[in-house]
């Protein structure tokens, strides 16, 4: 599902089904093998994160939103540690070689009991301008997912989605208007 497009896929569950989902999740990874169901759960939710935080960021001026209470911290390690990486469009290797997983790893343990749930995985877009979609799309950490929308924030990245939608916004407010 497209961010922005007003669904979720959590939609398509009932009550019931939302309260096992739920029970499912508070139960630690060990207790499952590869259940398909309870990846399906884990993909709608982290398409659920997408989505809320996209919405997010095409409606509140990027450069003013704080993700987390240690915002600060992370965006200080992270550029300490990866100060070169180019985050307007992510390289995937730069994520997910072995050398990258190997550099990363430090980092992200630095965050466990201070960040909650700081390795769930969550999905990270690749090219900063353009929204979630297959092509454009990574699985990544929460920490990983945090340290590089709280740097495209703060360095002015993200304000081109926010830019274009509310170019988007007033262009749909003058064709009204103009009715």
């Amino acid at each position: 599902m497209a961010a922005g497009s007003g669904g979720s896929c959590l939609d398509a569950l009932g009550p019931g089904e939302l309260l096992s989902a739920a029970q499912a999740l508070s139960l630690p990874a060990e207790a499952y093998g590869n259940d398909p169901n309870i990846e399906m759960v884990w993909a709608m939710k982290a398409m659920q994160h997408a989505e809320v935080y996209y919405n997010l960021i095409s409606s509140v001026d990027p450069l003013f939103l704080r993700l987390t209470k240690v915002d600060d911290q992370i965006y200080s390690e992270f550029r300490e540690n990866f100060g070169k990486l180019k985050i307007d469009v992510l390289d995937p290797e730069e994520l997910k070689s072995e050398p990258a997983k190997e550099k990363w790893r430090p980092f992200c343990m630095k965050f466990s009991g201070i960040v909650e749930d700081f390795n769930y995985g969550t999905l990270l877009r690749l090219d900063c301008t353009q929204g979630y979609s297959e092509e454009n799309t990574i699985f990544a950490t929460r920490i990983q997912f945090f340290a590089i929308e709280i740097a495209r924030n703060r360095e002015g990245y993200n304000r081109a989605v926010y830019n274009i939608a509310q170019q988007n916004g007033a262009a749909k407010k003058d064709s009204t208007l103009s009715r």
